[in-house]
């Protein structure tokens, strides 16, 4: 069920050639962008069956229009998840402010968190383990034990954790987060570094210059702090970071600030940030050590209330489609100061489009542990049962409430059957994917049909001509809740895995969540 490292690192070399077949990172076709849609072809057809779009003249009626492939009455949408939490009870003395999981991740069958809590005794950087992804423990590690007891304590500020596949063991994890550094250094760094820094980097108000810092672990406990920035900017919140496998890069997600320039030759008014729309930012480097300034990759868009900003971004893959890289931003809310979580979807983390079906997860209703405000954190991963999960934190309070009585939670969102995104036929539609190589030779299916309805599936080349024994009149029907479900062909299910094919899906009352291939 869960690709193994060697399967994810397939990746396209870089400059490769565009076109058909695509090569999937991970065993899973899945749909958060309409990517891997083929759009369709059509043409005009004259009475003796030729096509004479663009070049014929047969009249404004002597041609009739063909389509090929088209998808016709299918949408694309989000599922909203469901809510669990608070996940601690029982807490300890460095927590009873709060406690949270920034990061999670699944190593082999079992779980690892980190995260941060505050209370009576100092709190700050945690470590967690799960065996099931829902239940957490505090492991003992013993670097910082409290009044003489063992504690989860990491001697490490907090900050978001990624696992780099692409690292020697001794730097297999990374770590990024924010920092100030003073005037001085901001001034010293602008003339050693004059590609790696913003003027909005220093804040007058706050007396600091913001940048953006890493390190590095053998092991998520022990860490090393990198001993420059990694890139100086006005970044003042959760940051991301990842190896993106496909471009063989590493990437940061970032707070970027939609605002314009200010007019030359003028005295500044107000503060810059007072009129800046809280947006979302990317940047990309060869190395874990030096990162140009971050670029705007996504801002709120001109349906949501002039109020609504963005504020954590969240960046994550789909469990085992690599290749389909997600964004759960927070919405906050001005006009109450709550917040609500939504969802974007990207192939190659550069260009990002909203899913329809969101918001997923509003506030929950005030006097609630969470009732305050929301706030996600890396990673969607996948539960043994199939449920896809994601860690957030609940507040008591809205965000800038005074934060004197503040108490905050660690909760998930749950997706059971990984069922996040589907493509959605109401009545009948259908579509055609682009041509891919299959990652293994067995099909199977996570679907949804309502009754009388029904899936069928066509394999064909890339010609366009079914695979022998593959066509639509010999698949065998899809019907009802059918989850990680054999694609069948008169009972048949093995498909090429040396060349490239397409699917042909017709849908009738029925939700495609995603297909698998298994070798």
């Amino acid at each position: 069920m869960f690709p193994t490292l060697a399967c994810l690192m397939l990746a396209a070399p870089p400059h490769a050639e565009s076109g058909e077949p695509y090569a999937l990172l991970g065993n899973r076709l899945a749909f958060v962008t309409w990517y891997y849609v083929r759009p369709g072809g059509f043409g005009w057809y004259n009475a003796s069956g030729q096509n004479v779009a663009v070049g014929g003249s047969e009249g404004p009626t002597g041609a009739t229009y063909r389509r090929a492939d088209m998808p016709i009455g299918v949408r694309l949408t989000a599922e909203k998840p469901e809510r669990i939490g608070p996940l601690f009870t029982d807490l300890k003395p460095w927590e009873t402010t709060g406690v949270h999981l920034t990061t999670v991740v699944r190593e082999g069958d079992h779980f690892r968190a980190w995260g941060a809590a505050a209370g009576q005794h100092p709190g700050g950087f945690c470590a967690f383990e799960s065996t099931d992804g829902l239940h957490w423990t505090r492991p003992d590690l013993g670097l910082m034990p409290v009044d003489g007891q063992p504690s989860n304590l990491i001697p490490f500020a907090e900050g978001t954790v990624f696992v780099d596949p692409s690292a020697p063991p001794e730097a297999r994890y990374k770590w990024v987060q924010l920092d100030g550094m003073s005037r001085a250094d901001y001034d010293a760094w602008r003339a050693k570094h004059p590609d790696r820094w913003e003027p909005r980097a220093w804040r007058e108000d706050v007396g600091t210059a913001y940048s953006i810092i890493g390190a590095t672990s053998p092991d998520g406990l022990h860490w090393a702090r990198l001993p420059e920035p990694l890139v100086v900017e006005h970044s003042d919140t959760q940051i991301v970071a990842t190896y993106d496998r496909r471009l063989r890069k590493y990437v940061i997600y970032t707070r970027a600030w939609w605002v314009g320039d200010r007019a030359e030759g003028v005295a500044p008014g107000a503060a810059w940030h007072s009129v800046g729309r809280r947006s979302i930012g990317r940047t990309e480097s060869d190395t874990f050590d030096a990162f140009p300034v971050s670029q705007t990759i996504l801002t709120p868009p001109n349906d949501f209330p002039p109020t609504d900003l963005l504020y954590t971004n969240c960046h994550t893959e789909l469990p085992g489609a690599p290749d389909c890289q997600l964004l759960f931003p927070a919405i906050w809310h001005l006009l109450d100061d709550t917040t609500s979580i939504t969802l974007a979807g990207s192939q190659d983390g550069v260009v990002w489009s909203y899913l329809p079906g969101t918001p997923l997860f509003d506030t929950p209703p005030f006097g609630e542990w969470d009732g305050g405000c929301v706030f996600t954190h890396p990673n969607l991963v996948e539960l043994p049962d199939g449920s896809f999960v994601l860690p957030y934190t609940g507040y008591l309070f809205p965000h800038k409430y005074p934060r004197g009585q503040l108490k905050y939670n660690a909760g998930l969102l749950r997706w059971p059957k990984g069922r996040l995104t589907a493509i959605v036929a109401d009545e009948q539609g259908e579509f055609a994917t682009v041509g891919f190589v299959p990652p293994g030779a067995s099909l199977r299916i996570n679907a949804l049909t309502a009754r009388g309805g029904r899936i069928l599936i066509e394999a064909a080349g890339l010609n366009g001509a079914p695979l022998p024994g593959r066509s639509f009149a010999e698949a065998d029907a899809i019907v009802g809740d059918q989850y990680r479900s054999p694609v069948t062909w008169h009972g048949q299910s093995a498909l090429p895995t040396d060349q490239g094919i397409m699917l042909r899906i017709r849908l009738d009352r029925a939700r495609l969540y995603w297909l698998e291939f298994e070798r």
